[in-house]
């Protein structure tokens, strides 16, 4: 969790007890989150007992109104999003409903539940890409996939293993990039995971959504089920994505003309940009901006992205490369850096409870 800002703790407290027209020392402040960014989020207990959170994002660092125009308009939509009630811009300090502490990941206790959240998970994307208005929301374009694949040569090949990008390189960014150029372009949440999903009365309600983009049909779907936490097989993948397609045809989100092998190398496709940028994001939080616990989930994205390339004959020249080259001088960074990457289990829908 990212920790305190004491030098902002004290104007925070002052500025929200200024909005609930209170004493400083008559509101209770606890530190509830802190994420990839350098954002944080206090739990404020008022003296009635009710609850907000504290949204702490140094104007510095983080530019908040993006997610305060998309709350705005997604709530105005009927879309499930934390309500902002107070909001100053200038200081990067916004109150918000209080959501408690149990992301959908939290629930995944079994097997059955676990399969269960995702699906839940799947229809809110198919409800988010129906109800989301996208006009004032930046595009998904050939540059942002672009720079977002670049991270994975500069933070993860030339910033941590110290090795050249793969043969064809350039080929391959163009492919996957072309591919999610050829996708219906709707509302994409952009971080759409279990961790950024929270469970408030047996609801799902959206969080993190200030990257909001309008890109490729396919690339929430795919955030979900190659996400941090879980992986699943290829029969399971399989039927998720042709679940979606079906579902995104009849609302007619997607010509009926896609057929499945075409909707399956789009997931695929798309699977393996967002793998790539990933592995470079994560790279970066580690050696840029100095936080710890990323380099450990690594070798799960490189699950992912290998589970992404696997059906698809044009893309067995990465892989060799992936085995070959990347996972040994991977494996070699992190034994010397004494990391341990936990075990990635498979799930399939047949698993038992």
């Amino acid at each position: 969790m990212t920790p305190a800002a004491p030098a902002r703790l004290g104007p925070l407290t002052a500025w929200a007890a200024e909005q609930f027209g209170l004493s400083p020392d008559a509101l209770r402040l606890t530190l509830a989150a802190g994420d990839a960014s350098f954002r944080r989020y206090y739990r404020l207990t008022l003296p009635d007992g009710a609850t907000r959170i504290l949204m702490d994002a140094p104007p510095t660092q983080e530019d908040s109104r993006p997610f305060l125009a998309i709350a705005t308009d997604w709530q105005a939509a009927g879309l499930p999003v934390p309500r902002v009630y107070h909001a100053d811009l200038a200081a990067g300090f916004l109150t918000l409903d209080d959501l408690g502490d149990t992301p959908l990941q939290d629930s995944f206790t079994s097997p059955v539940a676990t399969l269960a959240g995702f699906e839940k998970a799947i229809a809110l994307i198919h409800e988010l890409q129906a109800r989301a208005p996208g006009d004032a929301l930046p595009a998904y374009d050939e540059a942002l996939l672009g720079r977002e694949l670049d991270l994975f040569p500069e933070w993860c090949l030339a910033g941590l293993l110290d090795i050249a990008p793969p043969p064809g390189w350039e080929a391959l960014a163009t492919r996957l990039i072309d591919s999610a150029l050829a996708q219906p372009r709707l509302v994409v949440h952009r971080d759409f995971d279990a961790m950024n999903l929270m469970l408030t009365d047996d609801a799902l309600v959206l969080i993190d959504f200030q990257d909001a983009v309008v890109g490729p049909l396919t690339y929430d779907l795919i955030s979900l089920i190659h996400g941090r936490y879980r992986r699943f097989d290829a029969a399971t993948r399989r039927h998720w994505q042709e679940g979606f397609r079906e579902r995104a045809i009849s609302d007619a989100r997607l010509d009926p003309a896609i057929d499945a092998e075409r909707f399956c190398f789009w997931c695929d496709a798309m699977a393996a940009q967002r793998c790539l940028k990933v592995l470079g994001i994560f790279c970066r939080l580690t050696l840029r901006d100095g936080k710890a616990g990323y380099l450990a989930r690594l070798p799960h994205f490189l699950a992912h992205l290998d589970d992404s390339l696997a059906p698809w004959p044009e893309f067995a020249p990465m892989r060799r490369w992936l085995d070959a080259t990347f996972t040994p001088a991977l494996d070699k960074a992190l034994a010397a850096r004494g990391i341990e990457a936990p075990s990635g289990e498979v799930m399939t829908r047949e698993t038992p409870a």
